[in-house]
């Protein structure tokens, strides 16, 4: 094997000729595997195609039994050709038979055979087939060997998918009967509704030129190509839909950064150099990194496989001359149908025509949604199967409110839909013509409605609702998008932004809620089994003081001559408080020391989310001036109970007479010291629920932009003495909830929930 790896142009242009030759394409298969075994010195090269039903099939070898051919057959998983099948990796093995994933065949005859190396066939990012080589003496294959039979596996790619030896429609087996009307279910990563006909994304590209025949040219073809795009990214950062900056252009940078990635260009100068075309290279590289990055559990790291699928289409199509432009050819109404976009490929599209995404992959994180949400249009991911069950040209509906999409929807459906959009349209009128009116109850009570929000483009929604300030600004999304630690200037941009997009109204900006399910990419973490209640928010802070020093010190740059509302997230008692509180100081004090315009005032609060908290009330609100309860988190440590399991999420109610007895001694406690007391998680958002709230004493909610104008519907409609003296009588109750009497007190008294 040693003395011809070297010379992979050569076995190359062999194959590329028996694949061009004419004959049967499981003739050429035999054929190739006889050329690889002999340019390899392998003693067996076999070939395993994929089959319906999750299958491998032996289809050509040259060393094992010709008897196995197209009767031996392993499951995905099985045997050591079955787990590079399921890993999508390369698998290297000096002594197979000791690998606890072997399994003998005795029909093949492998036995013999101890050295064991086996790589996917891919094609658009599915494992099509695994090819293998083995040796009787026991050895560990080079990196240079791993990486030529790879090389191989690309090229053959070719005539595997070509659907001469597995028709193509086998592999469909799980598609729907096509005209059947069907409702796909995923989760909400933008919200919002959209219709029209689906349009397929098409980040695939056909190369039908592998082999190179001038190894200078095709490298100089490579060269001109990432000049080309590089000017092309540079043209997108200034794209005038992104001229204000905020998360989004920030996104843009981080995948420009990509782009000028040196690893990558390096392995695809080498993939050419190898003899490969410089599409092909480009191919070669983009099948295993996109294998590769799947199996990484970090999600940030899974997450930029779109951003590199993105780059490598956009690099393929500048060296083939391709400047179609069918994404900016839209002339209806449409939805983007994609198992994944790149946030560049989703800047090419029509905006006036796309009207949804749906995606098989993504997730609320990804770059592609923080582009998507900047530009208004809804997003529902992780739909399965959903290439099978929509073909092109088909009606589609996007209801991101229920994460529902109806593809091919019967009339009644589309009717319905017809309805629901007016009816809420018309509301989204009468919030707005609401916005100006005063959040107060039919006896004159005033409760003061905040929203949350966590990207600039939220902000237009302060005005939009009519909202008091934003009670709750969440800081980590631009950590969370970001490849290293934002600079103390990039981050002061974003909060000014805020500020200055916010004008006389406050805004309370908590600092960074990191870990658990929200991870950056620029901290090393550790598996936690309970990831909730471990390493994340404050206790990150407090153990690495710089993020904490650094994201305050842009807080007071940014509020330079206004008021700055400060909180922290996750204190679990008073003296994490007190930490908090000397770091800040340090930062004003060190505002006066380099003759930096101070905020005229700075407000210090923290949320309450750990129970623990509870019981040091008295000295908390002697430290503090402004109080906010995170419900989110707060229950589920209140209930011991992960919001996250489907097992639990209907298990318990926050409408439980305890959670109401809890939060009424919290807002007692808080109105006694005179510190205001805000509730901003998500509870606040059901009018049902603030219904509760607001009769157990609060005067502060912050909720969603979405939620302000039904809460304050809600409250306008309730006379607050008459739904106080309920609350008050049900609090004891024994009963698992209240919200059923909740609900008919409210049907009684003509409240608007």
């Amino acid at each position: 094997m040693t003395d011809h790896v070297s010379q992979p142009r050569l076995l190359l242009r062999r194959l590329h000729s028996v694949m061009a030759s004419g004959g049967k394409a499981q003739d050429k298969l035999d054929r190739v595997v006889r050329v690889i075994a002999q340019n390899m010195v392998a003693e067996v090269c076999s070939i395993y195609l994929s089959r319906a039903g999750g299958i491998l099939e032996l289809f050509a070898t040259e060393g094992l039994k010709e008897e196995a051919v197209h009767q031996t057959r392993l499951r995905v998983g099985e045997g050591l050709v079955g787990l590079v099948a399921e890993r999508g990796l390369p698998l290297n093995l000096s002594e197979a038979p000791q690998h606890p994933r072997f399994v003998y065949r005795a029909e093949t005859g492998e036995d013999i055979y101890h050295s064991f190396l086996g790589v996917p066939v891919l094609r658009a990012g599915k494992v099509t087939g695994v090819l293998v080589v083995q040796n009787v003496t026991p050895r560990k294959y080079r990196p240079e060997e791993v990486e030529a039979l790879q090389t191989i596996s690309m090229v053959l790619a070719e005539l595997v998918t070509s659907g001469e030896l597995v028709d193509q429609e086998e592999l469909a087996e799980d598609a729907t009967d096509i005209g059947e009307p069907v409702r796909l279910d995923g989760m909400v990563m933008a919200s919002g509704v959209g219709a029209g006909i689906a349009i397929f994304h098409q980040p695939q590209v056909k190369i039908t030129k592998t082999v190179a025949d001038d190894v200078d040219e095709e490298r100089v073809r490579l060269e001109d190509a990432l000049g080309a795009m590089r000017l092309q990214l540079e043209e997108m950062i200034q794209h005038p839909d992104l001229a204000h900056g905020g998360e989004h252009r920030e996104v843009l940078e981080t995948y420009r950064m990509f782009a000028y990635d040196q690893g990558w260009q390096d392995k695809m100068h080498a993939a050419v150099q190898s003899g490969l075309t410089a599409e092909a290279a480009v191919n070669k590289i983009q099948q295993e990194n996109r294998a590769r990055m799947a199996k990484i559990p970090d999600p940030y790291i899974r997450e930029r496989i779109a951003d590199f699928d993105d780059l490598a289409t956009r690099l393929i199509r500048i060296i083939q001359g391709d400047e179609s432009n069918y994404r900016t050819q839209l002339t209806e109404d449409s939805v983007l149908i994609a198992r994944n976009v790149g946030p560049a490929e989703l800047m090419d599209y029509d905006q006036q025509y796309l009207k949804a995404i749906v995606l098989e992959e993504g997730s609320v994180t990804a770059h592609v949604t923080i582009i998507a949400r900047a530009m208004g249009i809804p997003v529902i991911g992780r739909v399965s199967d959903l290439l099978t069950h929509v073909q092109t040209g088909e009606h589609i509906i996007v209801d991101a409110s229920s994460a529902h999409v109806y593809v091919r929807p019967t009339e009644d459906v589309i009717e319905s839909y017809r309805s629901n959009l007016e009816i809420q349209e018309q509301l989204f009128a009468e919030y707005a013509a609401e916005r100006e009116l005063p959040a107060e109850t039919l006896d004159g009570e005033r409760i003061d409605l905040f929203m949350n929000a966590g990207l600039l483009v939220d902000l237009p929604s302060l005005d939009n609702t009519g909202a008091c300030g934003i009670g709750l600004f969440r800081t980590e999304f631009q950590f969370m998008v970001s490849p290293a630690l934002p600079k103390v200037d990039e981050q002061t941009k974003i909060y000014k932004a805020a500020l200055d997009a916010a004008g006389d109204k406050p805004v309370v900006f908590r600092t960074l809620d990191i870990g658990g399910d929200k991870q950056v990419p620029f901290l090393p973490r550790d598996e936690e089994e309970n990831p909730a209640m471990g390493w994340r928010a404050i206790r990150i802070a407090l153990d690495r003081p710089a993020l904490l020093r650094f994201q305050l010190r842009a807080l007071l740059y940014a509020a330079a001559g206004k008021t700055l509302h400060v909180m922290f997230p996750m204190i679990a008692e008073v003296a994490e408080l007190r930490r908090c509180k000397a770091i800040l100081n340090k930062e004003i004090l060190r505002l006066k020391k380099f003759d930096k315009e101070p905020p005229v005032d700075v407000k210090v609060g923290c949320m309450l989310e750990v129970p623990s908290l509870s019981w040091q009330l008295d000295i908390l609100l002697q430290e503090i001036d402004f109080l906010s309860i995170g419900t989110n988190d707060l229950m589920q440590f209140f209930f011991a109970c992960d919001r996250s399991s489907p097992r639990l999420a209907d298990r318990y109610d926050l409408l439980a007479p305890p959670v109401l007895a809890f939060l009424h001694m919290i807002v007692q406690s808080c109105h006694e010291a005179n510190v205001p007391v805000t509730l901003c998680g998500e509870m606040g958002g059901r009018p049902i629920d603030a219904m509760a709230l607001i009769a157990l004493g609060l005067k502060r909610l912050s909720v969603s932009p979405t939620s302000v104008g039904p809460v304050k519907r809600m409250i306008r409609s309730v006379h607050m003495g008459q739904l106080r003296d309920f609350m008050l009588s049900n609090i004891k109750s024994p009963e698992h909830s209240i919200r059923d009497s909740l609900t008919h007190f409210a049907k009684d008294h003509g409240i608007k929930v």
